[in-house]
């Protein structure tokens, strides 16, 4: 038994068991293959002959939190939007200038796969099952105008970690037109910290906690870390014996609690957001989610639980976008542009997802929360009854497109 362990691990490419990864880019690199275990993915590989276009790198790496530094520029001006994994945005519109103008970027991305242990895995839905998030790779989306990527440096660190939990309107979105706030909160933090993304479509607070979620969280959960929760949309639709805002939730809520507590760390709770359902007035948003934002708030008042009240500050976003432009925040698009008209009151596209994020930024600040010392120098305090104008908001479209709408609602 121990010389066929000693086989293997004499055997292994050596590049599975480093804690370390450079890639020059300026040379070439190979298309993407389990056997290298690094290279081009997803879309061809960048011709140099040719303008500019997206491409993907990844490498297969285990578990955990990656330090990544990225080398911007080329021999002409760029301008360069790196994103992880499923679209997590990590830095955008990047410029340099031709010649010997570089710029150097880093961040913190969070990779992790379903399983859990020898015997158990995170039960993820089928169609989880070609997210980026999830695999056994480390994927980095290289976007913009003209991209232009001299080097990749990668290295295993331990920071703290902000865990997400939640549905539809939190997860990493992998396609467009859709996106959540989950993968846009990725681009306000330094590399001091790691956002990890465990939400999915269609989950409420129990079936995130049925499917093993709460328990991954937990395999790697240490004192400093945070865990964020943000559930309602779906709980609300529940109708078994003893569901509803008062009961089954508040119980689910209180596991997310006493668990993460038990671990050392710190819990935050977000009330959901809203829907885009306008009162006959056209003016005010009417509430879709019942006692639920309640509930959760009466449980952390209870628990002694920071609140940031996304519901509150989503509802005063719409409204001063008023009827018409808040369709601009959500997924309302003609036919001719995804292959069939599009119009869902409920789930954010990037610029949407774009501004909820920095809502749930500016809520942390309003808490004083310590993991603030670790925004970046960039970051402008947000009021959602100004919001950025969706004229002039600016996203490089990733090539992974579905008109399919995500599970829940």
């Amino acid at each position: 038994m121990k010389k066929t362990l000693l086989a293997i691990l004499l055997t292994a490419p050596t590049m599975l068991w480093a804690q370390t990864y450079d890639f020059d880019l300026t040379k070439a690199q190979p298309v993407y293959s389990d056997q290298d275990g690094y290279g081009y993915d997803l879309l061809p590989a960048p011709d140099k002959k040719k303008p500019a276009e997206p491409f993907y790198f990844s490498v297969k790496v285990p578990d955990g939190n990656y330090l990544v530094k990225v080398m911007l520029g080329g021999k002409k001006n760029s301008n360069t939007t790196v994103r992880a994994e499923g679209r997590r945005l990590m830095v955008d519109h990047i410029q340099t200038a031709k010649a010997k103008d570089t710029q150097e970027v880093e961040f913190v991305v969070n990779k992790r796969s379903p399983q859990i242990d020898e015997k158990t895995r995170v039960k993820i839905k089928e169609r989880e099952k070609s997210y980026l998030a999830w695999d056994d790779k480390l994927t980095l989306e290289f976007n913009g105008l003209l991209p232009a990527v001299k080097s990749i440096h990668i290295e295993k660190v331990d920071v703290p970690t902000i865990y997400l939990c939640g549905n539809s309107t939190v997860v990493d979105q992998n396609n467009e037109p859709w996106a959540s706030w989950g993968q846009m909160i990725t681009r306000w933090f330094g590399p001091e910290v790691a956002i990890s993304n465990h939400a999915e479509s269609g989950l409420t607070a129990r079936t995130f906690i049925g499917g093993f979620r709460l328990d991954k969280i937990l395999t790697t959960l240490k004192k400093g870390d945070y865990v964020f929760v943000e559930f309602g949309h779906n709980d609300e639709k529940e109708k078994r014996p003893g569901d509803g805002a008062w009961y089954h939730y508040q119980y689910q809520l209180k596991i997310f609690v006493d668990q993460v507590r038990a671990k050392g760390a710190e819990i935050v709770f977000c009330t959901p957001t809203q829907r885009r359902m306008f009162a006959d007035d056209r003016k005010t948003i009417r509430n879709t989610h019942g006692d639920f934002p309640a509930a959760m708030c009466e449980v952390a008042e209870r628990e002694h639980v920071p609140v940031i009240d996304l519901n509150a500050m989503t509802k005063t976003f719409f409204e001063t976008l008023g009827f018409e432009d808040s369709k601009r925040a959500l997924v309302h698009y003609p036919a001719e542009m995804y292959g069939r008209k599009l119009e869902d009151n409920t789930h954010f596209n990037p610029y949407g997802a774009y501004e909820v994020a920095k809502c749930v930024v500016m809520g942390m600040k309003q808490l004083d929360l310590p993991i603030v010392k670790y925004l970046r120098t960039d970051w402008q305090d947000f009021d959602p009854a100004r919001p950025d104008d969706w004229e002039t908001f600016q996203w490089a479209p990733s090539r992974m497109v579905e008109n399919l709408k995500p599970d829940g609602n």
